[in-house]
This record gives C-alpha cells, sequence and structure tokens, in this order.
C-alpha cells in the first residue's frame, strides 16, 4: 500500500487538559470522516502552558497519562493510525520528556519518541526559553514502521539538525513526522524554508502538524501545517486557526524523485581540515 491520506490536526491547546483532549477528538473523528488513514496531531497536543510549573503538574508517568487511553480507543473508533505529535510524561530525573507516539488502527502504541534537541534560546522579542531546564532530552532517533512504508520521527525543534533527517531517510524512512509548536516570532522566516529543506534534501514527504494562536502564559505559536512533497512542493497548509487538512499522498514519489536525485546513495565520510589561520 503505497497510497494513502494524511490528515493533518492543527490546534489551540491550553491548560485544560480534558478540554483540549476533546478538542482533538473531534479533529481527529473529522479527519477520519473524510478518509483519513494515518493522522497526526501536533507537538503538546494535549497541553501546552508558558508556565513550566503548569507543564511539570500536568505530566505524570506514561503509565498514568490519561491521554494514552483515550487515543487508543480513538484509533480503534476510527480505524486509523495516530501520531500523537507529543505528550509530555515524567521522565526518570524528575523532568519531562517531550514524547511522540505512534498508535496502530488497533490501538497499540507501535513507536515512541523524545524529542532529542531542546530549544534553549532567547527569543527578538526578550522571551528566554529554556527547555532543558524542565525536559530530558531523548538520545535515540526513531524509523517506525507503517503499513504504507517507514516513518521517520522527530518533534519540532529537531527541524533545525538536518543530520537527525538524513539518518531517518538513509534508516529508510519516505515520511518525515515534524509535529511543532513552532514560535510565532520565528515561523514566517523558517518554518515553510526548513520543512521544504529537509523534504527536498531527502526526497521524503513531510507532514508537519502545528499548534496555533495564543496560549496560557505568553506562548504564542505560528500553526501553518503542511504536507509536503518529496520534490519540496506545499500539497496542503492550514494558515494560523485551528482546523484539518487531509491529502492523498503516494509514497512511490519518493522512490521516484530518489532515483532522478539519488543524493541519499552519494553521502561519503570525509574528514575535517581547520586551517589554523580561519
Amino acid at each position: 500500500m503505497t497510497h494513502l491520506k494524511v490528515g493533518c490536526i492543527q490546534l489551540n491547546a491550553g491548560s485544560d487538559l480534558a478540554r483540549n483532549l476533546e478538542a482533538a477528538t473531534q479533529a481527529v473523528r473529522n479527519a477520519a470522516s473524510q478518509g483519513a488513514q494515518l493522522i497526526a496531531l501536533p507537538e503538546y497536543c494535549v497541553l501546552l502552558d508558558g508556565s513550566g510549573r503548569v507543564m511539570r503538574e500536568g505530566s505524570p508517568d506514561e503509565a498514568q497519562h490519561p491521554a494514552l487511553p483515550a487515543f487508543s480507543a480513538l484509533a480503534r473508533e476510527t480505524r486509523a493510525w495516530l501520531l500523537l505529535g507529543s505528550l509530555t510524561v515524567r521522565a526518570s530525573d524528575d523532568r519531562m520528556a517531550n514524547r511522540s507516539y505512534l498508535v496502530s488502527s488497533n490501538g497499540d502504541i507501535v513507536a515512541r519518541y523524545d524529542k532529542i534537541h531542546m530549544f534553549d534560546c532567547t527569543l527578538p522579542n526578550g522571551k528566554v526559553i529554556r527547555e532543558s531546564s524542565g525536559y530530558q532530552p531523548g538520545d535515540e532517533a526513531v524509523v517506525a514502521a507503517t503499513p504504507w512504508g517507514p516513518l521517520g520521527m522527530s518533534v519540532c525543534y529537531d527541524l533545525r539538525f538536518p543530520q537527525l533527517y538524513r539518518a531517518l531517510a538513509q534508516a529508510g524512512a519516505v515520511m518525515l513526522a515534524v509535529p511543532s509548536s513552532f514560535q510565532r516570532e520565528t515561523g514566517p522566516a523558517h518554518w515553510h524554508a526548513l520543512l521544504r529543506a529537509r523534504a527536498i534534501e531527502n526526497a521524503a514527504w513531510v507532514i508537519a502538524p502545528a499548534m496555533c494562536g495564543d496560549h496560557a502564559n505568553g506562548r504564542s505559536t505560528y500553526g501553518h501545517s503542511l504536507i509536503i512533497d518529496p520534490w519540496g512542493k506545499i500539497v496542503a497548509e492550514l494558515e494560523d486557526q485551528p482546523g484539518v487538512l487531509v491529502a492523498d499522498i503516494d509514497l512511490q514519489q519518493a522512490a521516484k524523485v530518489r532515483g532522478m536525485l539519488p543524493a541519499l546513495q552519494h553521502d561519503r565520510p570525509f574528514s575535517l581540515r581547520c586551517d589554523p589561520t580561519v
């Protein structure tokens, strides 16, 4: 099966987990009613608050997280595969893990990925974000098997590290998932360019569901969920409001582009010499 319908869910989550979960559930049902077989939700899909305290208090151990059984039941109900962009769960050192889940249509968790790269930054408006103070970074890249083809998993800030996506593509991924809560300040300049670059570099489909709007305690996100083909063409996009997009994709297109531009076959090891005068 190389043809499938992909759904991207764009949400405006806040600090009320139950309300966020209900909004996500209705959006997934909407996508499934349009025939989506693989439905992707954004980063922080059931809880997003600018307060680290609120995020920690809303992040139980994985075994106690109320969203996981709810989404498993939803996958069984809709007969769709669900990519949970991320849930925050308590990690071993009392920080949180920003963890993405792939749930099969049987409701089974078939893959987990902990966001590797931490966003520690001072934004142009002076706002300071230090993800590493609250989150434990992952250390393992993940390519998950789906009925349609291998899916490379990532989360938001990972997008700025092309070596991760190269490794995923070299391991066989023909779809790259980039669920995000991209900052509104950087989104207009970087979001589309980086996502198209990852698609072009790796001749892979990019599926990028995004968070949008204003959130509690000073967070604001860019939206513009995207599905991009292996040639770098945007085939579907939302704007800056919550919504659902569904697009037909053909995974054979990845093989076609890789045949025309076989860059993945041309990677070579090399050494690096730094001229002392540089």
